[in-house]
């Protein structure tokens, strides 16, 4: 049975998932870059990003390659689109990943903005959603037909979906490092009332891999 998925999305040490203050510079937000550096020299990240065929390999390389098995469609939060906020001010941004974005299958974007889809390189299309979560849900799994859907963050959107137990499984990677501040990914969630239960926990030098499965 297809399911909704969250994979390698990661948190400091003191439950952030990005740093404050997203800009076009920095994207996760102050201090955000250090979370993912179990990510970014993995084999799976260098051939999605680059096209190459080098990179680590292990347990990080396990937990990168796995979610991108069976997915048929991506929901994001508009911050993991766009930093700028409000009505559209920049109808020439497409993302942040350039022409030919890692996804590959139709992406469903939360905004409360209208705007028109967006048909990228590589089989990735941008389709804005403003009737909320449950509409890109219904929409994200007609697109993905019998594959997953992956849901890409950011914080607040995963809470949301947390919130209605919309999310069958959760892949969290928690990166040894501090930020202080910024979206704390578990405020105001008991997960354990939820109906989530941690069914794996692996470790690697730069992240600790938790799996959570919902049993509601």
């Amino acid at each position: 049975m297809a399911r909704v998925r969250v994979e390698g999305f990661t948190i400091s040490l003191d439950g952030y998932g990005a740093g404050p203050n997203q800009s076009l510079n920095q994207p996760l937000g102050e201090g955000g870059s250090a979370l993912h550096q179990w990510l970014l020299p993995t084999r799976t990240f260098q051939r999605a990003l680059f096209g190459k065929e080098d990179g680590t390999t292990g347990v990080d390389d396990r937990f990168a390659a796995r979610g991108f098995d069976n997915v048929g469609a991506w929901i994001l939060g508009r911050n993991m689109f766009s930093p700028d906020r409000g009505p559209w001010p920049h109808l020439d941004w497409k993302g942040w990943w350039g022409d030919n974005p890692p996804y590959h299958v139709p992406v469903f974007v939360l905004t409360h903005h209208a705007r028109n889809a967006i048909e990228m390189q590589g089989g990735t299309t941008f389709h804005f959603v403003t009737g909320g979560i449950h509409e890109a849900l219904r929409r994200a799994r007609e697109a993905a037909g019998d594959q997953d859907v992956r849901i890409g963050g950011g914080a607040d959107t995963l809470r949301q979906y947390l919130r209605e137990g919309l999310i069958d499984e959760l892949h969290i990677a928690i990166a040894p490092v501090l930020l202080g501040q910024g979206e704390a990914l578990f405020a105001g969630l008991d997960l354990r009332a939820l109906g989530y239960v941690c069914v794996e926990s692996v470790a690697s030098e730069k992240a600790t891999h938790l799996v959570l499965r919902h049993h509601g």
